[in-house]
């Protein structure tokens, strides 16, 4: 499916077609930015990349940001990727600098939408494209959408815990991600419409995470465990993070291993605990697979080109059908975890470091 651009494109070639070659003049220092272009040239403009965060998943830094350079630099355009380190204000100023030094196409992951939807506003005003990378900005302008298919994250983790805890009956809490991030309503809405026909279960508890923040997340789930009086048989955890947080709280009363736990985002901790008989499942969402989508779609975008796309998302604000490029995700248990590192989402050195490397062999990892 392709998707005619607006007068915006018009604009945006103009300003590409008059950008030069330029060093490390719009980077971040040290860790913060990076800046750089492949050495070829196949597309004229610049792409800006503002990652969120370092906290609520360590894809960001870990897999993102390599599998987006690594797109680049093979694609021959020039980028700057920036992390907002979890301030939207942060953000804002990023993609104000990025704006002023050139980007032809700007690619966010957004803190909120509030503020998402007024860089891409912004961004707009001066004949940038944007893109949402993984999360929808409600409310927001994006040529594109590009991610996994966030409703199908929240079935696959549903349906991992059902397989988990069998046909008995069973008490479950919800320890779902950010309410202001949109994924993590749609990660609850298909875990809900997987487990809430199933009779035989009983949500007991149910809270979102603010900033999808760990430690914040073991407090509410020691608050849910101990408001359900520990009769808690399985827990939807909307990522390894918070799902590591919630078998934290597991081990401490004795029941780690006991209490079948999801997960989202194949980290190495979240693959780990499921080796370990911790963590039931994991939803892995390809890094490489995510940017090369991001990639293809700015290039496009630079070139005057429409990007190819899977279909549309509607946003739940606005009424707009945004163009998007969705994703499968895969589910990951004990027997399939080798997956994850056939795909380089994590490596045997990483996964099977020290007392793992027995777990690794017992399940043909090596």
């Amino acid at each position: 499916m392709k998707r005619k651009h607006s007068l915006i494109l018009v604009g945006l070639l103009g300003v590409a077609m008059s950008l030069t070659a330029c060093g490390d003049d719009d980077s971040g220092s040290g860790a913060e930015g990076s800046d750089g272009g492949g050495g070829g040239s196949a597309a004229e403009g610049k792409i800006g990349v503002i990652l969120p965060d370092t906290e609520s998943s360590v894809r960001w830094e870990s897999a993102d940001r390599p599998a987006l350079e690594a797109a680049f630099e093979e694609a021959g355009v020039e980028y700057d990727i920036q992390n907002a380190e979890g301030d939207a204000e942060r953000m804002t100023q990023i993609a104000d600098t990025m704006i002023g030094n050139g980007v032809t196409v700007l690619a966010i992951v957004n803190l909120d939408s509030e503020s998402g939807a007024a860089i891409q506003e912004k961004a707009q005003s001066q004949g940038v494209a944007t893109i949402d990378y993984d999360r929808l900005t409600l409310n927001g302008s994006a040529e594109y959408y590009v991610s996994f298919d966030n409703t199908k994250v929240g079935e696959l983790q549903g349906q991992g815990l059902a397989d988990c805890l069998g046909d008995k009956k069973a008490n479950i809490v919800f320890l779902n991600g950010s309410p202001t991030d949109n994924n993590a309503t749609l990660f609850a809405e298909g875990a809900h419409s997987v487990l809430d026909p199933m009779t035989n279960y009983t949500v007991v508890g149910e809270q979102a995470v603010p900033e999808w923040d760990n430690e914040e997340a073991a407090t509410i789930f020691q608050q849910l465990y101990t408001a359900a009086d520990g009769k808690v048989d399985g827990v939807l955890a909307a990522n390894d993070g918070l799902g590591g947080a919630a078998i934290g709280i597991l081990e401490g009363n004795g029941q780690a291993g006991k209490v079948p736990v999801t997960g989202q985002d194949a980290t190495v901790e979240g693959l780990q605990n499921i080796l370990a008989g911790t963590q039931c499942m994991t939803v892995y969402k390809s890094a490489t697979q995510e940017a090369g989508a991001l990639a293809d779609a700015a290039i496009a975008l630079v070139n005057g080109e429409d990007a190819e796309t899977t279909g549309t998302t509607k946003d739940s604000e606005s009424g707009r059908e945004v163009p998007s490029i969705l994703l499968d995700p895969q589910s990951i248990t004990k027997d399939n975890v080798s997956d994850v590192i056939d795909d380089g989402g994590q490596t045997v050195e990483d996964v099977c470091a020290g007392n793992f490397a027995s777990l690794c062999t017992d399940a043909g990892i090596s």
